[in-house]
């Protein structure tokens, strides 16, 4: 079964088990999809109100935008989980010879690749989340503005909680340009998403 078909409390016992996945990586992509969740959220309440009907368009393109990104981001959560079962699965092969040592490391190296791309990707969505959120501030259902700052907080800490896992599993990969690359993306996409995510909340804070 797949985390994201576990009912809500199943999924929790699960994340506070000794089970080491689904873990940190799994659960930013939670806090990531209930973000933008929120945000698609106040499109619903913004759409066909009256008061609101010159953002009508907007309001309507970040709902779609809005809803893509919630899919992704529930996605990711079992993606994630399923990286790092890669990683844990190269436990399991056979070393007792010299080539089966060499493809147990390969295998290893191609595994922690994948643990990395994971929750990269989730920071990816996660920017782009913030920048529909953003989209919306001052054109939007004050009623729900609260909702806002909410989504800004969860997709700030999915952001930050994905970039720990990426760190975490570049610590193991020998290849030095792909280490480089990811750091310096997974960096760049910090320095844009968490300004705006605070940001976002401060903007709130001056509505409700």
């Amino acid at each position: 079964m797949k985390l994201t078909d576990k009912q809500v409390r199943e999924f929790m016992t699960v994340l506070g088990s000794d089970e080491p996945a689904p873990g940190g990586g799994s659960a930013s992509a939670l806090a990531g999809s209930m973000g933008i969740s929120l945000t698609k959220m106040v499109t619903e309440l913004t759409i066909g109100k009256k008061k609101y009907l010159e953002f009508e368009d907007i309001a309507k393109e970040a709902r779609e935008e809005a809803g893509k990104l919630q899919a992704e981001l529930l996605d990711a959560i079992d993606k994630d989980t399923e990286a790092f079962n890669e990683v844990s699965a190269v436990f399991s092969m056979p070393k007792a010879t010299d080539e089966e040592k060499a493809a147990r490391r390969s295998a290893m190296q191609q595994a922690l690749q994948g643990a990395t791309k994971a929750p990269f990707d989730i920071m990816v969505k996660c920017v782009d989340a913030l920048k529909v959120t953003e989209s919306i501030i001052g054109k939007a259902n004050t009623n729900a503005a609260s909702d806002l700052g909410v989504a800004a907080l969860n997709l700030k800490s999915a952001l930050q909680g994905a970039w720990l896992n990426v760190l975490i599993n570049l610590s193991g990969i020998k290849d030095e340009d792909f280490v480089t690359d990811y750091k310096q993306r997974g960096t760049a996409l910090l320095e844009e998403g968490c300004p705006l995510a605070d940001k976002i909340y401060e903007e709130i804070l001056k509505i409700v």
